[in-house]
């Protein structure tokens, strides 16, 4: 019963993502406007540097779009069924993650609103993904799908901050929380809880398989062998 609840319960989780995903997606498209501009680039004006602030933003919204949704697919266990295609697409979510995600997302966290306290919750949620995912690579490489797989979850966790965080942040607001309170909460509460839910479950499944696993039991000890009385070679005689 708990492994059906928890089984549906996954299941909520992931269309929610890809539901949340598809939306955020949907709305960034008037970042790509030429006519306009977003609410959310005008409240940055000015900039120093505000063509390159823009097109770390497009790329930004692009890699994030196709990461998502890829990581979402990735982690369902029927694609273990397509190697060849599991493998191809972790790779061009694994090139476009750090070649794009990243550094974008790294340059535009300089500008993140609440200051310092938020630059340095985006970019700890970088950095995360960024070292799981060339961890997951090396270990897909020596074979360690464990390893692989664990990773890889905790690229997907930080990646779903970006639809987490908006949804409490639309709730906290909902309330009537202080904004600024709120936006660091949003913020720091979901990359934090995603980190340490991906290390807690992981840890979990590993105690429960281990615990399930079949008991080896311990060799018997060698009969021990007793010199001769009075034979000429020495050890001859078992006891």
């Amino acid at each position: 019963m708990a492994r059906r609840v928890g089984r549906l319960l996954s299941s909520v989780w992931m269309l929610g993502l890809a539901f949340g995903a598809l939306t955020i997606g949907w709305a960034s498209r008037v970042y790509f406007q030429s006519d306009e501009l977003a609410p959310f680039v005008i409240e940055k004006l000015p900039l120093p540097h505000e063509d390159l602030w823009l097109a770390a933003l497009k790329v930004h919204v692009v890699a994030a779009s196709f990461a998502l949704p890829a990581c979402l697919l990735l982690s369902l266990k029927r694609m273990l069924r397509f190697p060849r295609v599991h493998r191809w697409l972790g790779r061009g979510t694994g090139v476009v993650i750090l070649a794009a995600l990243v550094p974008s997302g790294l340059y535009l966290s300089l500008f993140a609103k609440g200051g310092a306290p938020s630059t340095i919750g985006f970019a700890l949620s970088g950095l995360i993904v960024a070292l799981a995912m060339v961890q997951g690579v090396r270990r897909a490489r020596a074979k360690d799908y464990v390893g692989h797989r664990r990773c890889m979850l905790h690229v997907l966790a930080q990646l779903s901050v970006a639809v987490t965080s908006r949804t409490l942040l639309t709730q906290l607001d909902a309330v009537g929380i202080d904004p600024d309170a709120a936006y660091l909460f949003a913020l720091w509460a979901p990359v934090l809880a995603s980190f340490g839910f991906v290390e807690v479950y992981v840890s979990r499944r590993s105690h429960r398989r281990n615990s399930h696993a079949p008991k080896v039991s311990a060799p018997r000890p060698a009969p021990l062998l007793t010199p001769l009385a009075d034979g000429p070679q020495g050890f001859g005689k078992i006891a």
